[in-house]
This record gives structure tokens, C-alpha cells and sequence, in this order.
């Protein structure tokens, strides 16, 4: 992900050097636990840092206590594949990799660098996961990725007051969501907080609106490039998109505030003490934020509605994770295969979930375990979606393309916020830049 997007505002550092930490670790006996793994390490790398880090690192010591393994958490910052690459050319692989990007997770696979996950980890995702998500951990036919974190990128978050004091009501269209932001922006407050200085929330907007216009199979057919970014369907979706990012007036700061709003900002500008904005678009974690650096109550003090269908077209689910990968040159394969394992059932996800900002695809998760019903209602539609749901394009894409910062799509689009003003220019720049990643 992303973001990711996959995503609170820890998903989002762009520290280039890995930092560690130990993550908790508990080696005496406790209820339940074999102890196995007493005496090993395992070495787990991720995005995470901050409040994501600190939850992650409740669900390893609940394997620690079980097994008896020892755990320790490094992270990477965005460039995942960077990193990690490095690392394994170091001799100092970590282990198991949360892989936020579903390009990632193939070119690792395509390099050689992933072990199969276990026929255990297989048996236990079938009849816990849906179909689709089994596939998007599949590369070339064998079983790589665990998708232990999901998310639901189809969410568009607002202040109950900001819609209440512009008197609009909940939009159900596209047209009318820019209806209703010239109406909050008329009342005073500029009706959006757009996250334009990472790039990859900007790829998230297009998504959205390239599904419900284009529709599946174009989508489809664009995240494995089988059709040319340059499609009449993709100059049509930004078209669509520039509406919002031409107009100034409807973005806090206006464009160039929009390049300088990060994604913690930007739910900090709906959320906190002083609110710049009344709406911000992203995904399910944004909950994580507004219920913990901003101690709002999610559901009371911050609500959200489905991203709304360009009219005419489909109503969009974007979906997106984390998957669990082993590497072959870790230096505990069975104690990372263990941790995958307990990462497949529910137990594992029901940590993390009390905990909020997080979703999770295991279908066997009681949604009871989340902390309050919007994230229940987010986590529901994310599972009952099946094998209809569409994974984050640009997490399908060559980390060039679709997941490095300052490059590749996420640049493009920044360009595009900056001067919405030839989508077509800009479909050929997309095009430009996929070509060459996608031939590398």
C-alpha cells in the first residue's frame, strides 16, 4: 500500500534509511503456546511506524508468547523494494516482509527472493479469505503473499458539522459531491483536504473515479497494461478528476497548498482543533488518525460515505493491504513460516483490529472485535465486496511506476494537481513512464 496506500499517517514517512527496533517478546510459557520457537528470531520489516507500528507489535508479542520466538521490527520507509534489495545483497534479509504494494510483491517473487508460503498458510486462506485475495498473492501460479492488513480505499470522510452548517446532505454522485463542496466552500470552509505531497493519495483519486467511469475490465486491463495509459477512457477520468483539481477554491490551500498537505495534514485539517477543511478523501485508516493523534470519536465527531459513481458509471470499491512474504535468504525460514501462519487466522487480525486504522480480509474475523461501527461498516463492505473488489491499481504496477516517491505516477499526478489543464499531455506522460517500468 500505498499507501496506500495503503495507511495512517505512520504508513506514510519517507525516511529512506531502515531504522530497528525489538518488538516485544515474551519466552516463558503462557496458555496455549508450544514454545516451539524458543530460542529463534524472527526479523519482520514493514512500512509501519508510529501508532501502526506500536499495534503491529501487540499481534508479534501475542506470537511470541505462543511460541516462544523472539521478534524484532525494522522499518523501511516507502521504498520498500529499495531497501530490501539492499539488505538482502548485505547479508542482513529480514525474515518476513509486509509488502504494501501488489507490483512489489511480483517483482520480489519474479527475482527469486520469496519462499512459497506453507500448504498450511493455503488451506487456512481458502477458507478464510476470499478468492481474489489469494490471487493477488499468487505470482505465476504459486502462493506468496498473506494479505494480513486490508484496506477499503472507497471512503470519503467529512465534519457532520462543516456539511450541516453548508446544509448539503450526503451526495451519491460524483457531480453531486462537486455540488456539495461549492456549497461548503460557499459557507466558508474550503470543502476539501487534498494530500498532494506524497503523490500516491492522487493515485487513489484517479483509481476511483477510472473504475466507476471505465468500469472493471477496462481497470483491469489499465493495472496489467494491456491497454496504453493513453486510452480515450484514462484523458476522460482525468478530465474528470481536473473538475475538482482546477478549481482552487474547493481545496484547502488551493493547489499549491494541496502539493505542500501531506496525509496526516490533510486529516488533520477536517479533524483538529482548527478545521482548514470539511472533507478529505482516503481510505478506512484515516480512522486511525481522527481516533488517535486527534482523539475525535470516529462515527460522531467523523463520518464517511461511499465514493461516490461518476454518473453513469459503477460504484467504485477500491481495495489494497499488506501482504505477508517470506524471504529465502532470511535466516529463520520455519520461524518465519510460523509467524505468516498465525498471521492467517483470526486471532492474529482481532489484535490489531480492537486496536483501530485497521481492516483486515480474514472473513472469519468477528467484526465485533472492531472498536466502534464505522470501521465495522467499512470492514463489512471490504469482505462482502468478495471477489468483486479491485486492488489498488497503482499497487499492481512496477514500483518505478506506481509506488516510488518523486517518480512514475505519483510524480505525474502531482504534476497533474499543479496544472490540471491537459489531461491528455498528462495520459502521456503516464504512458511514457509505465512503458519503461513495465519493460524493465
Amino acid at each position: 500500500m500505498k499507501r496506500i496506500a495503503t495507511t495512517t499517517a505512520a504508513v506514510l514517512s519517507l525516511a529512506l534509511a531502515a531504522t530497528a527496533c525489538s518488538g516485544g517478546q515474551n519466552t516463558t510459557d503462557s496458555a496455549g503456546g508450544t514454545q516451539e520457537l524458543k530460542g529463534q528470531t524472527v526479523t519482520v520489516a514493514a512500512v509501519w511506524t508510529g501508532v501502526e507500528q506500536a499495534n503491529f507489535k501487540k499481534v508479534l508479542d501475542a506470537f511470541s508468547a505462543k511460541t516462544g520466538a523472539k521478534t524484532t521490527f525494522v522499518s523501511t520507509g516507502d521504498n520498500v523494494s529499495t531497501i530490501i534489495g539492499s539488505k538482502i545483497e548485505g547479508g542482513n534479509a529480514p525474515d518476513v516482509v509486509m509488502v504494501p504494494q501488489l507490483g512489489v510483491l511480483q517483482q520480489f517473487a519474479r527475482k527469486g527472493w520469496l519462499s512459497p508460503l506453507s500448504p498450511q498458510i493455503g488451506t487456512t486462506v481458502a477458507t478464510n479469505f476470499a478468492k481474489a485475495w489469494k490471487n493477488y498473492g499468487t505470482v505465476d501460479g504459486t502462493f506468496y503473499g498473506l494479505y494480513f492488513k486490508g484496506s477499503n480505499k472507497s471512503t470519503v470522510w467529512y465534519s457532520p458539522q462543516a456539511l450541516k452548517d453548508a446544509g448539503v446532505t450526503i451526495p451519491t454522485s460524483f457531480e453531486e459531491m462537486l455540488t456539495a463542496a461549492g456549497s461548503v466552500s460557499d459557507s466558508g470552509l474550503p470543502a476539501f483536504a487534498v494530500a498532494g505531497e506524497a503523490g500516491w493519495p492522487l493515485t487513489d483519486w484517479f483509481e476511483n473515479l477510472y473504475l466507476s467511469q471505465a468500469g472493471p475490465t477496462h481497470y483491469d486491463e489499465l493495472a496489467q497494461h494491456k491497454i496504453p495509459w493513453t486510452d480515450p477512457t484514462v484523458v476522460k477520468a482525468l478530465t474528470t478528476l481536473g473538475r475538482l483539481f482546477s478549481n482552487d477554491r474547493l481545496m484547502s490551500g488551493g493547489r499549491s497548498g494541496a502539493l505542500q498537505t501531506d496525509f496526516p495534514e490533510s486529516v488533520n485539517q477536517v479533524f483538529g482543533k482548527t478545521p482548514k477543511a470539511g472533507m478529505v478523501y482516503e481510505g478506512d485508516f484515516v480512522s486511525g488518525l481522527i481516533s488517535g493523534s486527534l482523539h475525535k470519536k470516529v462515527g460522531q465527531d467523523a463520518k464517511f460515505f461511499p465514493f461516490p459513481a461518476v454518473t453513469g458509471g459503477v460504484k467504485p470499491v477500491v481495495g489494497g493491504g499488506d501482504a505477508a512474504v517470506a524471504l529465502k535468504a532470511g535466516k529463520n525460514p520455519k520461524a518465519a513460516m510460523k509467524l505468516i501462519e498465525f498471521l492467517a487466522g483470526p486471532e492474529a487480525a482481532g489484535i490489531w483490529a480492537k486496536e483501530g486504522g485497521y481492516l483486515s480480509p480474514n472473513r472469519k474475523l468477528d467484526t465485533s472485535a472492531y472498536p466502534d461501527d464505522t470501521t465495522r461498516q467499512t470492514a463489512q463492505s471490504l469482505v462482502d465486496a468478495g471477489d468483486t473488489v479491485r486492488f489498488d491499481m497503482s499497487d499492481q504496477a512496477p514500483a518505478a511506476f506506481g509506488g516510488t516517491q518523486g517518480s512514475g505516477e505519483w510524480k505525474i499526478l502531482q504534476d497533474f494537481l499543479r496544472d490540471p489543464s491537459t489531461p491528455l499531455k498528462t495520459a502521456q506522460a503516464l504512458e511514457t513512464a509505465a512503458a519503461k517500468a513495465y519493460k524493465s
